[in-house]
């Protein structure tokens, strides 16, 4: 309570200051400023944006682009800030910058970007804002035009200039699209937190390749706005990216992101623009009384009535193939391995089959591991102290695994553990694909005790299961090889079946990438 009191006393205190700065600034200086940039500019060629895509010669020249106006298809940048406010800071920064979006918008474009950066950094630590390197990347590579992305493809050397703090850009820009140079304004900090104020714009020193003017070329989508940056007076060719142009761009496809987006934080998954947050914010007090309700009919009723009941409310689930005939020779249960889409895999599963399965789980919080309606079971990550558990469970009846060892939200199938596959067994692979329309109920940084209420939230959840045919140990058993053999066999299959890239990344590159960690909790002794 005490931090969101200081976050309004300095909100309030910044919008004062705020007004004092614009209403004291002196025109003059800003008008003999952009006359120095439009003499400059002034030697430059305008031309369409249209023409600049048919050129063949973009490998000898330098592209100087705006990010902001001419990489992305839309013109809004609330989205991004909200995804900061709701991710990177709380439910009640998230609301406050949602209440100020009518006045952002009608103040103007430099005084609204001060004022969300202020709402949505002021007294966020330094170290714990992972934001820009987790969640923003995924909904800016859906946002960027695929024709503007494939001319700075041609281009010998790609500068981005920017508005947007670069804590927030520039991760984005360079390691998922290989752009070599970010021109924009850090972030104030005191403390290790972060101020809420950018730092002004500094100068730019330019290097021997772009000092040749006949070498660089400007891409913005406003004349007027280009002579607000000294950048774009070093350049001999202007081009422009209207409106009209970037509303018949085409969103750049997956398969042609420089680098694949696997990993990726945060808990919305919608692209919170203010109409979808303002539904989102409506839909938060029915969604948490439709989560509790859901758990109470999984937690206290029958396997028989489940599966119809969450369905009424809204909960696709759907199972595809029968699980094989038991083989009476073999008193030993059934061992079914997974891919892991959410905590809630094994429990659909069981749903799904209407009865009980004992989870085999890495790591689960103490607060799922009370509440489940099945039997789980804690892996040690110790090799031959689980294979002998998991040999005892099966004796006891079936078991589910998730090789993957944590989750993963993309069409991508992380490595497969082979302690499953070690065991002197037949394998059943199950295939497992949800989808959520408002909330991810996975997380790398947050509190994974709530990873089900918040999937349960969506309004329409589903979870899509297929059973493969059996995989058989028995012919490859005893071999040094075997066990990864049969991983990757396993993790194969069930690729083909979701039309999942398989990858050799693990549990371990997951959390160092979104979290800055190993993904594993220390005991206290």
């Amino acid at each position: 309570m005490v931090s969101e009191v200081l976050f309004f006393k300095s909100l309030v205190l910044f919008f004062f200051r705020l007004f004092l700065k614009h209403f004291r600034t002196n025109p003059k200086g800003g008008i003999q400023r952009n006359l120095s940039h439009a003499h400059s500019l002034s030697q430059s060629k305008v031309q369409r944006f249209p023409s600049l895509a048919r050129r063949s010669d973009l490998a000898d020249h330098t592209l100087i682009f705006s990010v902001e106006g001419t990489l992305l298809k839309s013109s809004s940048l609330f989205p991004y800030f909200m995804l900061v406010a709701f991710e990177a800071g709380c439910l009640f920064r998230a609301l406050v910058l949602l209440v100020l979006y009518p006045f952002v918008h009608f103040v103007g474009y430099e005084m609204g970007l001060n004022i969300m950066v202020m709402v949505c950094f002021f007294g966020i630590r330094t170290e714990s804002f992972r934001a820009g390197t987790a969640v923003l990347p995924k909904f800016f590579l859906e946002d960027v035009g695929s024709e503007s992305f494939e001319v700075l493809r041609r281009g010998g050397k790609a500068v981005g200039v920017t508005d947007l703090p670069l804590p927030m850009v520039e991760s984005f820009l360079k390691d998922y699209l290989d752009i070599e140079h970010v021109v924009g304004r850090d972030l104030k900090v005191y403390r290790g937190y972060f101020l809420g104020l950018m730092e002004e714009k500094k100068k730019i020193v330019l290097d021997d390749t772009m000092d040749d003017h006949q070498t660089n070329i400007g891409i913005t989508n406003s004349f007027k706005k280009s002579l607000d940056h000294p950048l774009f007076s070093h350049c001999k060719e202007i081009y422009l990216a209207t409106e009209a142009d970037r509303r018949s761009w085409h969103a750049l496809p997956r398969g042609r992101y420089p680098k694949p987006l696997i990993f990726h934080d945060g808990r919305l998954a919608f692209r919170p623009t203010p109409t979808a947050t303002l539904a989102m914010f409506i839909w938060v007090p029915f969604g948490i009384i439709l989560a509790i309700f859901r758990s109470l009919v999984a937690l206290f009723l029958p396997y028989s009535i489940v599966t119809p009941i969450v369905a009424f409310t809204g909960l696709r689930l759907r199972v595809t193939n029968s699980p094989p005939k038991p083989d009476l020779s073999k008193p030993k249960g059934l061992l079914y391995a997974c891919n892991h889409r959410t905590l809630m895999d094994p429990l659909c599963f069981s749903f799904g089959l209407k009865k009980p399965v004992t989870a085999v789980t890495y790591s689960l919080s103490r607060v799922s591991e009370l509440l489940s309606p099945i039997k789980t079971v804690r892996l040690t990550r110790d090799r031959d102290q689980d294979a002998k558990m998991m040999e005892q469970l099966l004796n006891q009846g079936d078991i589910i695994v998730c090789p993957e060892g944590t989750t993963c939200r993309e069409p991508y199938l992380l490595r497969f553990s082979p302690l499953f596959s070690q065991l002197n067994h037949d394998i059943v692979p199950v295939a497992m694909d949800t989808r959520a329309s408002m909330f991810y109920g996975t997380t790398a940084s947050g509190f994974k005790c709530l990873d089900p209420l918040f999937f349960l939230m969506n309004p329409y959840p589903s979870y899509a299961i297929k059973l493969l045919d059996k995989v058989s140990t028995s012919a490859t058993f005893g071999q040094e090889s075997s066990r990864f053999d049969v991983a990757n066999l396993v993790q194969s299959e069930l690729g083909k079946a979701l039309g999942f890239e398989c990858t050799r990344l693990t549990r371990k590159d997951k959390y160092l990438i979104l979290a800055g960690n190993e993904g594993i909790v220390k005991k206290r002794r």
